[in-house]
């Protein structure tokens, strides 16, 4: 009985839903899935549960579309094989900076997917936009951007090991922005000090 009391204020204390869905995020996509150019767009599927919802049991919580990216990073990751090309390296991945921007919110028991794509980089980061869709009509219900710091290895160099890499494509317009954007808070952080 005790050990059952020790697995209840583990899974209590542990959020052992997201570790066990990482898991089965990259296995699932690493079995199940094709590698993919690392210029690709990949997409995990998902449902709006009564775990997500709001207070008012209507709609995905703020704060489980920031989840959901964490899975579609990491099977994005999984299936280009990004990350470990990094880790090869001696390097990792941190997240450095996101924005989502909520267009229309995701009714529970909706189906959805979220989709992932390297938009671009530089020395130092990786920048992923990730959309959510519903299933039922295509619409797109919210837009992030993700700064994903890589350490302790040059990004230049992982992606010069992917061909379709070659060429760096054009820093969108929105993505220069929001690099400003961030800039502009770092600098007023650094003169609080």
């Amino acid at each position: 009985m005790s050990w059952l009391v020790l697995l209840l204020i583990l899974y209590v204390i542990w959020d052992v839903n997201y570790f066990i869905r990482c898991v089965f995020t990259v296995f699932a996509g690493r079995l199940f899935q094709k590698k993919r150019k690392v210029t690709d767009t990949t997409a995990i599927y998902g449902l709006c549960t009564s775990q997500d919802v709001d207070i008012f049991i209507r709609h995905m919580n703020n704060a489980r579309y920031l989840r959901e990216l964490d899975f579609a990073r990491f099977h994005f990751y999984a299936l280009t094989g990004l990350y470990e090309r990094i880790r090869q390296r001696g390097g990792g991945a941190v997240q450095g900076a996101s924005s989502v921007r909520y267009r229309r919110t995701i009714p529970i028991f909706h189906p959805y997917k979220v989709t992932t794509k390297l938009i671009w980089w530089d020395d130092k980061a990786i920048y992923i936009e990730q959309q959510f869709i519903t299933v039922a009509d295509g619409f797109v219900r919210a837009v992030a951007m993700s700064k994903q710091s890589i350490t302790n290895c040059n990004v230049l160099e992982v992606l010069k090991t992917y061909p379709e890499t070659e060429k760096r494509p054009e820093m969108p317009e929105e993505l220069k922005l929001w690099l400003d954007a961030i800039e502009l808070s770092s600098q007023k952080l650094r003169k609080d000090k």
